[in-house]
């Protein structure tokens, strides 16, 4: 197995870079006990694989398929510079994105039925891995502890957080088997108050895992499969993961694949960009710059607690986020600065930032994307607004904005 680690990994902050190198110093020594040997190489992709692939006499090349536009080019750019076989698969999605759907669906109610009735063929348990013929092949010793040093020193203005564990250990736990693991039934009892921000147990927090790969969405949709079995109650719970697993997931892979501009207001809707196009000028109350808001500094208490929470934890509450995005689209000048903003708060700091569903969150709060005409607005237009007044009635703010600002940040390694 090869694993490219691309110039831009040290710049991305200790959080993701060092999350990711740990994860991968796990894994080398697991898939050493099945005789495969771990190739770690460092720089551009299309300078590094194709030498390495004429050095060890390489048949073919293997690897998944990520839908962002820079992993799509790289993986083009390799393919122009070898001459064996390349296969790119979608190991990351349940049902593959090619097999899902040939085009851009528009919501979830397009894309379900496509994807369920695929379910059969695609949500099987994955054939056990047996040892591998120990072969010629030998890989250098990877220096894990300098590259986790580089990693700290290069992006500590993203410093770590200590509440996760990264690893495939560590995510096949925080999954099940654990007295306080997600697919448990004091869990899944609470999963229906999810979009309760005062109720963080109620999500199953296992995003940054899968975002990284150390933990599959199709091993966290079997075993989910399996507890529904054994607990009748919990068929509605599973069901409403289920769907945020597969369909909800998927459908974010579809819109980045199809949609080359998946991170820019053109890529909305027909409906969106003329709405947002004719409330451009309308008066703000407030105007934040990136600044203010990267640092949490605005009139609004409940904003500046969801922006602390991704701050210190690397994570923020899913209806937090909604709500996160939404103020920036009412306090920005203008529709494209605020989605740019949205997008880099989020990548900069989420552990589960950088990939579709990243960009389907924020593309959905401030361009409508997967969603519908509301009631038109100033600011917003048809975009679906949310307000201060909406939360209150929904959860106890003082509880939320009091928990999050005792919320201490990890102490740097």
């Amino acid at each position: 197995m090869v694993f490219n680690l691309a110039p831009a990994t040290f710049e991305e902050g200790a959080r993701h870079s060092c999350f990711l190198l740990q994860g991968l110093r796990e894994l080398e020594p697991a898939l050493r006990a099945y005789n495969i040997p771990f190739f770690l190489l460092q720089g551009a992709p299309e300078d590094t694989l194709p030498p390495f692939l004429e050095r060890q006499g390489a048949a073919a090349l293997v690897t998944d398929m990520c839908p962002l536009r820079g992993a799509q080019a790289a993986l083009r750019n390799v393919a122009d510079r070898i001459a064996i076989p390349f296969h790119e698969v979608d190991a990351h999605n349940v049902v593959p994105i090619w097999e899902a759907s040939n085009k851009q669906e528009y919501a979830a109610r397009t894309i379900r039925p496509k994807i369920h009735k695929q379910l059969p063929l695609y949500l099987r348990e994955m054939p056990k891995l047996e040892a591998l013929p120990a072969g010629p092949l030998a890989a250098e010793p990877v220096d894990w502890d300098g590259l986790l040093a580089k990693a700290r020193a290069a992006g500590g203005a993203v410093p770590e957080v200590d509440w996760i564990q990264p690893g495939e250990a560590a995510a096949r736990a925080a999954l099940s088997g654990a007295e306080d693991s997600f697919l448990t039934k004091k869990r899944m009892g609470l999963y229906g108050k999810r979009n309760d921000p005062n109720v963080p147990q109620a999500l199953s927090h296992l995003s940054p895992y899968i975002n990284f790969g150390q933990l599959g969405a199709q091993r966290a949709a079997l075993e989910a499969i399996k507890f529904k079995m054994k607990h009748s109650g919990a068929r509605e719970a599973v069901d409403s993961f289920l769907e945020e697993l597969i369909v909800r997931r998927e459908l974010s892979d579809n819109f980045c694949y199809f949609n080359d501009k998946y991170d820019s207001v053109e890529g909305a809707s027909n409906w969106a960009q003329e709405t947002l196009r004719v409330h451009a000028e309308d008066k703000r109350e407030h105007v934040y710059p990136l600044e203010k808001l990267e640092a949490g500094k605005t009139h609004d208490e409940l904003w500046n607690a969801a922006q602390r929470e991704l701050v210190v934890t690397g994570k923020m509450h899913g209806f937090m986020r909604m709500y996160w995005a939404k103020k920036i689209l009412e306090w920005t000048e203008s529709p494209e600065v605020a989605l740019a903003n949205c997008l880099h708060l989020n990548d900069k700091y989420s552990l589960d930032g950088r990939n579709p569903n990243g960009f389907v969150g924020c593309m959905w709060s401030v361009c409508g994307i997967h969603d519908m005409g509301w009631t038109e607005r100033a600011v917003f237009g048809k975009i679906r607004y949310m307000n201060y007044n909406g939360c209150k009635r929904k959860f106890k703010i003082d509880q939320y904005v009091g928990r999050i600002r005792k919320l201490k940040p990890a102490k740097t390694a």
